[in-house]
């Protein structure tokens, strides 16, 4: 039976490590892939010294701006012809704010075997390091890029955490890191928990979890312009 593999990729770099062996075993000997971006997968392949050459490999790219038939295709085909397919996000856990769950949607409708394999979340792992609920929480991916929307949406997971008791998780790009950290201590209130998870796995790695009140305290409030997780918690 084919087997759709959801593979695991490094959340920071230099970080091969936090990708189990056997992962690494099942993945070197793949040659379909369905990538998020195909160049970083091809790095991260050729960092596990596959059994092929990386040209006699196949990579197709499903991107959230891309239009998915020619992954589908390319995935169809392996399936059909009997070919085990890798699927891999830029970072992380595949169809995990990634757009893999196309092709894992489609894997189940072809009666195609889904295997997810083990490996780094950064969702997860900000969530373990918060000390907020991790019992109910919500992903919300990303905020609007500018300030007056940003903190019209700040307040309005700051309510849904008040109104449900979860732990509100998102994500944004590194250089408007420092600018997500300005507008949480300018429109939370004091009482409310903000975390910030960077870098995970990587050698720069910062977890803070406080109270807004804590974090206008700090003497240093600057954040790197680095891959991030940002929590919003309202405690009882």
């Amino acid at each position: 039976m084919t087997t759709l593999y959801l593979i695991p990729t490094p959340i920071s770099g230099n970080a091969l490590h936090t990708i189990p062996p056997y992962v690494q075993e099942i993945t070197r000997n793949l040659d379909v892939f369905i990538t998020e971006r195909a160049k970083t997968a091809r790095h991260f392949i050729k960092s596990l010294e596959p059994a092929k050459r990386l040209q006699e490999m196949i990579f197709a790219e499903l991107a959230d701006n891309q239009d998915s038939n020619e992954a589908e295709k390319v995935f169809l085909d392996a399936v059909r012809a009997g070919k085990d397919v890798g699927l891999l996000s830029e970072a992380g856990c595949p169809g995990v704010a990634d757009p893999g769950a196309a092709i894992v949607a489609l894997a189940h409708r072809e009666g195609v075997r889904v295997a997810p394999l083990t490996g780094p979340s950064s969702l997860l792992m900000a969530l373990m390091a918060s000390g907020m609920n991790g019992q109910s929480f919500a992903f919300h991916g990303y905020l609007p890029p500018k300030r007056p929307e940003l903190a019209r949406d700040l307040r309005r997971l700051e309510n849904l955490s008040r109104q449900n008791g979860q732990t509100q998780l998102f994500i944004e790009t590194p250089y408007r890191s420092q600018m997500v950290l300005e507008v949480a201590l300018e429109t939370l209130q004091s009482g409310t928990m903000f975390g910030v998870a960077q870098d995970l796995t990587g050698a720069a790695e910062f977890i803070c979890s406080l109270p807004i009140r804590d974090w206008n305290k700090l003497k240093k409030k600057e954040l790197e312009k680095l891959p991030a997780v940002f929590m919003v918690f309202v405690p009882k």
